[in-house]
């Protein structure tokens, strides 16, 4: 059983900092655990970790995050907080065809945020992939491989650009569906120079036991790439973590975070029956 899909964000020694920020940037934050490693919590509901992984993989818009928010006020003071200190323009904040009110904005931590008003969504919160450069073309096909990999999840709709718009006739123009009975959404682009999927924004799939481990990883390293510490890429270039749910309470445990640390950073795949000897010894 999957525990949840949390959302990994990559920061360069500043994962606190990157917290405190959000904490004073959004209405509902619910703080869950922190340690000099990772830091976890909730925004609207959506379970976030921010880790500190030093100075490699810098957050790009390749994935970005909706934000259905219903009142001005509230996207107004949202908007200027994460404009702060080297806050950059995407799309301004304005009124478009598809919303009353619309902005797309990389805060100072490169975190791309998409807020909208008036969405017809069930989450407040939202991943968004963006297909783009050798993924051009492939969103559909991604969006039918995630659905069926991951239990409790269902196509909600997948609207295609048409002739004569803006990209490929064909290309998803934007999509949304249920992974594990959680909202995602997926887009395509065309343009070139579009940053490609990488480690800044991973997806953690938290489970029980070994036979869960290895289905996922199986199935998502396929064509992929294995990494280190539970960490793939699948075969889009979307990074996941792949953990066992007892990580955090041994990570917890001052006594058994050392000898824990120590033998996942050997592993590519978690082994949970190695992570539980080492710990023991």
């Amino acid at each position: 059983m999957i525990h949840e899909l949390g959302i990994c964000l990559w920061f360069d020694k500043n994962a606190k900092e990157a917290a405190d920020f959000y904490k004073n940037t959004f209405s509902e934050f619910e703080p869950i655990s922190e340690n000099p490693l990772a830091i976890n919590y909730r925004i609207y509901g959506r379970r976030f970790m921010h880790l500190n992984g030093g100075p490699g993989y810098p957050i790009n818009p390749s994935i970005s995050f909706f934000l259905n928010i219903n009142d001005e006020e509230e996207i107004q003071k949202i908007w200027d907080i994460l404009m702060q200190d080297g806050g950059s323009i995407l799309m301004p904040l304005n009124t478009y065809p598809w919303s009353a009110k619309y902005g797309w904005c990389a805060d100072k931590y490169g975190v791309n945020w998409q807020i909208m008003m008036g969405h017809n969504s069930s989450a407040i919160i939202a991943p968004n992939f963006m297909f783009t450069g050798a993924n051009n073309g492939k969103a559909s096909e991604a969006i039918d491989f995630y659905t069926q990999l991951f239990p409790k999840s269902e196509i909600q709709f997948k609207q295609f650009y048409e002739k004569e718009e803006q990209d490929i006739e064909g290309n998803v123009k934007y999509s949304q569906f249920l992974l594990n009975e959680q909202v995602f959404h997926a887009m395509e682009s065309s343009m070139p120079d579009m940053q490609p999927f990488n480690e800044g924004v991973s997806f953690v799939i938290t489970v029980d036991n070994q036979e869960e481990i290895d289905y996922y990883w199986d199935h998502l390293v396929l064509d992929g790439q294995p990494g280190r510490c539970g960490w793939l890429k699948d075969k889009f270039g979307v990074s996941w973590q792949i953990v066992p749910s007892n990580l955090g309470k041994l990570m917890s445990n001052p006594d058994t975070a050392p000898k824990a640390t120590y033998a996942f950073l050997q592993m590519s795949k978690f082994v949970i029956a190695d992570l539980e000897k080492a710990v023991q010894s």
